[in-house]
């Protein structure tokens, strides 16, 4: 009786030690997470499509590593800018993070291709689908990130662009006159091409743009009206044809991508080809629920119907072609096929 007791005992105190050296092993583990900075100029509070997407990506990062790695998201533009992420991420200022990609025509130009065809036909779940295939079989696409010492590991773009306006467009002609904010080459041309005055501004610059009367109208999504509060200085949004906005890749430090061991690599992969079709998920929700509150508010914002094949001349405009055909060129001596790609954001 005394043996097996005394048995017990040992076999107890030898399974406490276990217990407690494979606690203090799973925190030392903790311990030395790798802790990757996620560079963003959005707030956590703006409560959009964007903001979920990014907890999203952490949250599930997080978890399928099993505490490898660690993210800490630096909101609101804290350790860089808007315009200086790309920078910061190829410095290791960050090692992951988003960049607007229309910000940087010349520095991106491959993979800038929907930022010289805007307006195009698909919405963001089509385009999302078309920059992971471009990334997967044309090798020029990952060269040019390269060159900056970044990595694309995940796309979003943003939901089908309309018009935000203090006063209402609602035909073609409307756009005469209009000072419109504009981004990269194709909004520029296109503006012009309307009739409008387009005026260089950054989406963290349009609110008080608006305000000011710097400008009339800017183009933006349903979500960003809310998430940048753009419906306290405009109230007329029209559901104008400009196509899926490009938006943004989710890009990494290339130096920290390759660092990494191949199953996080994997998963981080896995989880960039994952992103554009949830963001998708995250969007409609928010978009019926602003559309039901704006409806039952006498000053909520006026969503507008547009004719979806207004923008089919504009684009014949000899300015658009030129930039187009410039692109088409510029990718051809990158041995891409230009008039193929091109060919997939006509409107047809």
């Amino acid at each position: 009786m005394e043996e097996s007791v005394l048995k017990s005992s040992r076999f107890i105190r030898g399974v406490g030690a276990v217990l407690f050296t494979a606690s203090i092993t799973f925190a030392a583990n903790l311990a030395q997470a790798d802790t990757l900075r996620w560079l963003t100029w959005k707030t956590e509070s703006s409560g959009d499509a964007q903001t979920a997407n990014i907890k999203w990506f952490v949250s599930e990062f997080e978890k399928r590593v099993k505490g490898k790695h660690k993210v800490q998201i630096m909101w609101g533009g804290s350790a860089a800018a808007q315009r200086e992420i790309p920078d910061a991420i190829s410095n290791g200022v960050g090692q992951i993070g988003e960049i607007v990609l229309p910000y940087y025509m010349n520095k991106f130009v491959i993979n800038n291709a929907v930022g010289y065809f805007t307006p195009q036909p698909m919405g963001p779940a089509e385009l999302g689908e078309l920059m992971s295939k471009w990334h997967d079989n044309y090798p020029q696409f990952e060269a040019e990130m390269a060159k900056f010492n970044l990595k694309a590991i995940g796309f979003r773009p943003l939901e089908k662009y309309g018009i935000l306006c203090k006063e209402p467009i609602r035909t073609v002609e409307d756009f005469k006159g209009r000072k419109i904010r504009t981004y990269g080459s194709a909004y520029p041309a296109l503006v012009k091409a309307l009739g409008g005055i387009p005026v260089g501004v950054s989406t963290t610059e349009a609110y008080q743009a608006l305000e000011r009367g710097i400008l009339d109208c800017t183009p933006t999504s349903l979500t960003y009206v809310r998430g940048f509060k753009f419906e306290e200085v405009a109230k007329y949004f029209t559901d104008v044809p400009f196509g899926a906005n490009y938006g943004h890749f989710i890009v990494m430090n290339l130096d920290y991508y390759k660092s990494m061991d191949a199953a996080s690599r994997q998963i981080i992969d896995e989880l960039g080809r994952q992103n554009a079709s949830n963001f998708v998920e995250q969007v409609d929700p928010i978009v019926a629920k602003l559309k039901a509150e704006w409806a039952s508010d006498p000053n909520g914002v006026k969503v507008i119907d547009f004719p979806q094949d207004a923008f089919k001349e504009a684009v014949k405009d000899p300015a658009i072609q030129k930039l187009r055909n410039g692109w088409i060129e510029k990718a051809k001596a990158a041995g891409l096929p230009g008039e193929e790609i091109a060919d997939m954001m006509a409107f047809k």
